[in-house]
């Protein structure tokens, strides 16, 4: 200490070393990359212990070991636990066991963990989304054993219990009410499916609605014996009488018993056919070679920016081909008026209501599922399975265009070559 220095000065000329200290991190609370997924699910596993054991002591109103306050405190008291059961997360399968009460009036029922339940709604929900990417019932286990963990109660018996649950899903959902729906547009169409014993194939009635906000809903999945008016008779009843209103346009294909059946149900609808539908019955009238130019031709009648446009297509069709081949004309010709019923909507509307692609589109995810199931056995497990993935569809179903016109079409709002009609224009028009 030099005297000379004042006191709290560091002394001048050296610079005193410092050593930095290094942290040390306990090797235990870090895993290493090799052993992140098992710590993970240990810290999982002991967060839904801990999580059970708290709804017990919720529910006694003491911890553990602790006597009861009062005389009138809740009864009953811990009885241990249960066996350890595998429970199923979209993070993996952990082990728990349910902790046990005596002495209660009503039989404790765990909020956090039902019994019977051995995996979660989201890990319940990635099953059907993986039938409609076309796994297969026997691939289950193997796919998702590596994603879930060894332990996962996910085998084909456990498959064929969720397609169980789902047809008792299914029987509620035919029963639910649709007083709600602000139906403005549906498409119907059938698809069919091998099930049951029977050598002919089971067809399925499908009804897609687009309610007044844009949204697009699965309305009903009913089977049906070859589209007949009686099956579609029964499917636009049901609707009806559980609530739903007579939408402003339908669109379908040419099935003589479905258009029937809604004339008799809601004979106020307007009615659209499936152009797809009707070009390829025109092209079945004519030769191979000549399809692709009277493809090109055709095509371009449901685009026309008119009615009168359309007709002048149309025209110029027949006029072309009427010699030679008269009855391809006259399928053309055909019911006119309800191939062109989408020009009194909203022109944003029309790429929606010239096909019955709506339906048609879920309906290839559909397929990739039955093709991989290649037949069923009975016709109600074929219905409540595809019921199943068309919701699982639905999920993803996009708005139609310019949702707020939507709303104007429920209004009751005109419409003339996809413009609304107002005073002004219909005195034009006049």
């Amino acid at each position: 200490f030099r005297f000379d220095q004042e006191p709290g000065r560091k002394p001048e000329g050296r610079r005193v070393a410092m050593k930095k200290k290094t942290p040390v991190v306990p090797a235990t609370s870090t895993p290493m990359w090799e052993d992140l997924e098992s710590f993970v699910r240990a810290r999982v596993q002991e967060t839904v212990q801990s999580i059970l054991e708290e709804e017990v002591t919720t529910m006694l109103g003491r911890g553990r070991s602790e006597r009861r306050l009062s005389v009138d405190a809740t009864s009953g008291y811990r009885n241990g636990f249960g066996k350890s059961r595998r429970l199923t997360l979209s993070c993996g399968t952990v082990e728990v066991r349910r902790p046990r009460v005596r002495g209660l009036e009503d039989r404790f029922e765990s909020r956090v963990l039902p019994l019977f339940q051995r995996q979660t709604r989201e890990v319940a929900a990635l099953l059907p989304e993986l039938y409609l990417h076309g796994l297969s019932k026997g691939d289950f286990d193997l796919a998702l054993r590596g994603l879930l963990g060894n332990g996962a109660p996910l085998s084909p018996a456990s498959i064929e219990r969720l397609r169980a649950k789902w047809h008792v899903e299914y029987e509620e959902w035919t029963r639910r009410s649709l007083e709600d729906r602000e139906l403005v547009y549906v498409w119907a169409d059938g698809i069919y499916v091998r099930a049951g014993l029977e050598r002919e194939k089971a067809c399925l009635l499908v009804v897609i609605g687009a309610l007044s906000d844009g949204t697009k809903e699965v309305l009903a999945v009913v089977p049906g014996y070859r589209e007949s008016k009686e099956s579609w008779l029964g499917v636009f009843r049901d609707l009806r009488d559980r609530g739903l209103e007579a939408p402003k346009l339908l669109a379908a294909d040419g099935i003589a018993g479905l258009w029937a059946a809604v004339g008799e149900i809601w004979p106020t609808i307007g009615e659209q056919r499936c152009w797809n539908h009707k070009i390829v019955n025109v092209l079945d009238q004519l030769p191979r070679k000549l399809q692709a130019v009277a493809r090109e031709t055709l095509c371009a009648i449901p685009y026309a920016t008119t009615r009168r446009e359309a007709e002048r297509r149309r025209d110029a069709f027949a006029k072309a081909w009427r010699r030679t081949h008269p009855q391809a004309v006259a399928i053309l010709e055909r019911d006119w008026e309800r191939m062109v019923a989408f020009f009194d909507f909203p022109k944003e509307h029309w790429k929606h209501l010239r096909t019955t692609n709506v339906v048609e589109s879920p309906f290839a995810a559909v397929r990739l599922r039955t093709d991989a199931a290649k037949r069923f056995k009975k016709t109600a497990n074929a219905t409540s399975m595809i019921w199943r993935l068309l919701l699982v569809a639905e999920k993803r179903f996009r708005k139609i265009d310019a949702p707020h016109l939507a709303a104007a079409v429920h209004r009751g709002e005109k419409f003339a070559d996809g413009v609304k009609l107002t005073r002004s224009n219909q005195r034009a028009a006049a």
